[in-house]
């Protein structure tokens, strides 16, 4: 594009260089007293010529689109989607708090091996084995000792306390955030379906000390549907 507009005001110019050889050969042949008009004509002409290009050039800049979602920023996890009712908070979760309008008392915290984090204007507060609701408002309670109706939201970013994990012939193997109710076969559907040489009949659960086996050819024809139990937090599910 910056070579096109570059001919093009190359191109502006050789042309008015050629007429204005023309009109210099027409002077020649006018009265002395009409030559300086006709000078001062052409050069009139030349500035509004030189501005057309910048004039193109900032419409074109109108025109582009503007940058979509100029807000967001690299690196920002979203918010992992938790029930705040229900899911129960643990050691290693990133959790967000915001306190309305004290942005210096909100930010983002990751819940210590202890259970604890630290909170502004309140000291060490226990997290884990708490809703995010109920965190809140105790977050809250803390903070009526130096403001009047504080008003706390708490999110979680990330689970990292409740995770199980898939091994072996599957597409996608590795460790999954356990956030709401999930049964083997949604597990085995996370983990984007199974290589060619798995063998789907004798997949084991690993749960502590247990070893529990899952026939996915039996579950997915309806037949001993018990097998397809809720997976637990620290499950090693394996496709042989």
């Amino acid at each position: 594009m910056q070579a096109f507009r570059q001919y093009q005001f190359c191109t502006r110019h050789w042309v008015f260089c050629c007429k204005l050889v023309v009109q210099m050969r027409l002077l020649m042949r006018v009265p002395v007293w009409l030559a300086p008009v006709l000078l001062g004509v052409l050069a009139a002409q030349q500035p509004a010529q030189d501005q057309q290009p910048a004039a193109t050039q900032a419409a074109e800049d109108n025109t582009k689109p503007a940058a979509e979602n100029p807000g967001e920023e690299k690196g920002v996890t979203p918010v992992a989607p938790v029930d705040p009712k229900a899911y129960i908070i643990g050691a290693e979760d990133i959790i967000s708090i915001r306190v309305w309008r004290e942005p210096e008392n909100s930010g983002l915290f990751t819940v210590r091996p202890d259970g604890k984090i630290s909170v502004p204007l309140i000291g060490e507060i226990a997290a884990a084995g708490l809703t995010p609701e109920k965190l809140s408002e105790s977050i809250a309670q803390g903070l009526q000792k130096v403001m009047v109706h504080p008003e706390v939201t708490v999110g979680v970013e990330r689970v990292n306390s409740k995770k199980y994990y898939i091994q072996g012939e599957v597409n996608k193997p590795g460790s999954y955030p356990l956030v709401i109710d999930t049964t083997v076969l949604e597990a085995l559907v996370n983990a984007g379906g199974f290589r060619e040489f798995a063998n789907t009949k004798k997949i084991i659960i690993l749960r502590g000390t247990e070893r529990l086996k899952f026939n996915y050819h039996e579950v997915t024809k309806g037949k001993k549907m018990e097998q397809n139990i809720l997976v637990k937090p620290g499950d090693q599910i394996i496709v042989p």
